[in-house]
């Protein structure tokens, strides 16, 4: 297996001499901050991973998965905000060609001179998926769980509100546009609302519950083909460099609604944290055609051995800032399971136990190392890979 070069390139890059502490590498012009307050940032995440998999033999001695190395993502942003009036931000990831999170936030006190809470207008994250919502740089693992993977619904083009007090939250929306792809017509309502009773740094507890309706618009390409509205649940064995999935419901058609719910849960104390939620969903479907139900679960710890806590804030959590000169670093295990069968759909059982490590080595650079366990039945078919996964992420 060969190691790509980047990996050694950034460490040395980061150590430099030996001689130079690490915190010497947090002062990045990528801000500047006008007279009045107002804030002009450029944000970025470039990550390079590389994926190696075991014991993938299919009944043929083929192997199922092929490793790889290379870009896993290459994120540009730009934000404009000014404390407790606005925020905007536009973002564009190159890697996967796709849009980020475009829109305006508007904070109500600036307006009513009354806390109402925060609106916000554009392309964002829908609310039903703790993990789903957490910032693409402050990923505790190499790629999301399972359940998040296949259920989760993405972003959407719409308006939403979010309200916090020292003991709750709540975040809810109305999307009726595409994603900024042109894909996914349709309407969404959905909402999510968290029990916050400890919510300070290194002690935190976190419970929520969400769900959505999604319902989805027949769509016309530019030959005046009607397609109905279709639905599909798949997902790659947490594996980013892989197209290959070890389960697949596959398309459904004439779907009518989709249905999203979750539980989830954070607990913080000190260096120790267990996060967990249950994703499920609910396609109702026209025609005759029965309905489809899927669902899974994930659970992970994590123990900082350098006593960082990890931070929370606005129902979510971020990136470690290590105290120490040469960073933080982190261990974590994750079991993961997802249920794709439903009556006649068999689109396969998976269960994934994941090992993991990260370096914060600054604010800015962050390393990671996963070793994954995987273990799938579809139609009949098992299939246990063995993964193990690297990255080095830049982040701004």
């Amino acid at each position: 297996m060969k190691r790509p070069l980047v990996f050694g390139v950034i460490a040395a890059a980061s150590f430099h001499t030996g001689q130079v502490p690490a915190y010497d590498f947090d002062d990045w012009p990528v801000h500047h901050t006008f007279g009045d307050g107002t804030d002009l940032a450029l944000t970025g995440v470039y990550r390079y991973d590389l994926n190696d998999f075991g014991n993938d033999a299919l009944p043929d001695g083929r192997s199922r998965f092929e490793d790889s190395h290379t870009n896993r993502r290459k994120e540009l942003g730009l934000t404009l905000k000014k404390k407790g009036v606005y925020d905007a931000v536009i973002g564009y990831e190159y890697q996967g060609r796709s849009w980020l999170d475009t829109n305006l936030r508007v904070q109500s006190k600036a307006l009513f001179g009354t806390d109402y809470g925060a609106f916000r207008f554009g392309y964002s994250k829908t609310p039903v998926g703790f993990e789903g919502v957490t910032s693409t740089k402050a990923t505790s693992f190499l790629e999301l769980a399972l359940p998040v993977q296949a259920l989760y619904e993405g972003r959407r083009t719409g308006v939403d509100w979010a309200f916090e007090r020292p003991r709750w939250l709540v975040n809810a929306g109305y999307y009726w546009g595409q994603d900024l792809q042109g894909d996914n017509d349709g309407t969404t309502i959905a909402a999510r609302l968290a029990w916050t009773p400890h919510k300070r740094d290194g002690d935190v507890v976190h419970l929520g519950i969400s769900a959505s309706e999604e319902r989805p618009d027949a769509t016309t390409d530019g030959r005046g083909v009607r397609t109905l509205p279709v639905a599909r649940f798949r997902s790659i064995p947490e594996a980013g460099l892989t197209s290959v999935r070890l389960v697949d419901s596959g398309t459904l058609s004439n779907v009518d609604d989709i249905r999203r719910y979750g539980l989830e849960a954070l607990w913080i104390g000190g260096p120790w944290s267990v996060q967990g939620e249950l994703l499920n969903v609910d396609v109702g479907r026209k025609g005759g055609k029965p309905g489809y139900d899927a669902g899974g679960f994930y659970v992970f710890g994590s123990w900082i051995l350098t006593g960082e806590s990890r931070p929370y804030s606005g129902g979510n959590t971020g990136n470690l800032k290590p105290k120490g000169a040469w960073g933080a670093w982190e261990l974590l295990l994750r079991y993961s399971q997802l249920d794709l069968d439903d009556g006649a759909i068999r689109g396969g059982r998976q269960r994934d136990w994941t090992l993991g490590a990260n370096w914060y080595l600054t604010q800015h650079f962050k390393f990671q190392a996963n070793y994954i366990q995987a273990s799938s039945d579809r139609a009949g078919l098992s299939l246990d890979p063995r993964i193990l996964e690297l990255r080095a992420q830049v982040q701004f």
